[in-house]
């Protein structure tokens, strides 16, 4: 099960592409998510519909060239997921552990 840093990245970069359906450029992405872009190349990678290791992507982003620039966009299934968030849902996605966040979260200790 993604942690909460993860589901935090994952709704507010759904949120950020549904708000720009032709799609936004991945730098914009970084600076209005506040991540690196090898976070945000990661996380793209673990949403598209690409498989890593045995486990298919949801699907939910594609990534394509306009000219020079690189712009990430939901796809259908993507815009459905996106639609059906709310505050205290988040979709479940493939668990990985690769995806961090550009902050440090200490770890649970229990």
């Amino acid at each position: 099960m993604p942690s909460s840093a993860e589901e935090a990245l994952l709704g507010a970069l759904l949120a950020e592409l549904a708000a720009a359906p032709g799609g936004m450029s991945l730098p914009r992405l970084c600076k209005r998510l506040g991540i690196r872009m090898s976070v945000l190349l990661r996380t793209l990678a673990y949403l598209g519909d690409d498989a890593i290791g045995d486990t298919s992507g949801p699907g939910w982003v594609r990534t394509f060239e306009d000219g020079e620039r690189t712009l990430a966009q939901l796809t259908d299934a993507g815009c459905v997921m996106a639609r059906s968030l709310s505050a205290s849902e988040m979709p479940p996605a493939p668990q990985t552990s690769d995806i961090q966040p550009d902050v440090d979260v200490p770890p649970v200790r229990g």
